[in-house]
């Protein structure tokens, strides 16, 4: 039987697992979702796993055929935390929580404006600040603006700089949101206020560790499971 909070779980990873896929693509990349996983044949973009799990047991050796591990870096959320591929050449690389916020939970905004980027330019600007000199802004393409079910989030500053964000994954039960960014206490009311006006009947999931997590778990997030991060490291 499937719990709440197994099912909670699957809605995550598969929403994750959607928004890789959305990645994947404006790179060129492409990828399937099958019973298990969902997977990319060729290398993923940076920060972006080749595969990630979509039901618990998983098959280790069909998982891993699916993806390219001679290219350095591979990697596999492991959506359950349940997996050991160590034998295939993998170690974990992080790990981390799942979290989830019920729908309808007021939440009080900062005095920011928001919008959702709908432009390469915009878009440039967000990544630039998402960035924050790190030399990935261009990981960011403007092929994300074209899926309909993304929704990039920026909170601006009364100049009109963009100072926090997040991007927003519609799926079919939940949203989940990634790549939060800026001072905690103005980014997570602030994102979290546009995804209820966007999407007031979902909840919303994504996961996060550490300090992130800590910040998550005070605005009304809690978190439902583990998940880890595998990364495969080349024979020397």
């Amino acid at each position: 039987m499937t719990t709440p909070q197994q099912a909670l779980i699957r809605a995550a990873a598969r929403s994750n697992a959607e928004w890789c896929a959305v990645m994947g693509r404006a790179h060129g990349v492409a990828s399937a979702f099958g019973g298990e996983a969902w997977a990319a044949a060729r290398r993923t973009p940076v920060y972006y796993p080749d595969a990630v799990t979509l039901e618990p047991g998983a098959d280790p050796e069909a998982l891993v055929a699916r993806i390219d591990t001679v290219s350095p870096g591979a990697s596999v959320k492991d959506s359950f935390a349940d997996l050991d591929l160590t034998g295939a050449g993998f170690r974990v690389l992080f790990e981390a929580e799942w979290i989830h916020r019920p729908a309808g939970v007021p939440v009080t905004a900062p005095d920011l404006a928001w919008d959702a980027v709908s432009d390469p330019g915009a878009l440039r600007d967000w990544a630039l600040a998402w960035d924050d000199g790190g030399g990935n802004a261009g990981l960011f393409r403007p092929g994300v603006l074209d899926d309909p079910e993304t929704f990039v989030l920026a909170g601006r500053s009364a100049d009109g700089r963009v100072v926090c964000g997040a991007v927003a994954s519609r799926s079919a039960h939940v949203v989940g949101v990634s790549n939060v960014f800026g001072p905690p206490h103005a980014a997570w009311p602030l994102v979290l206020r546009a995804v209820g006006r966007l999407f007031p009947p979902l909840p919303v999931v994504g996961y996060e560790q550490g300090a992130d997590l800590a910040a998550a778990l005070r605005y009304g997030f809690e978190a439902v499971g583990p998940l880890r991060v595998w990364v495969h490291e080349r024979p020397v």
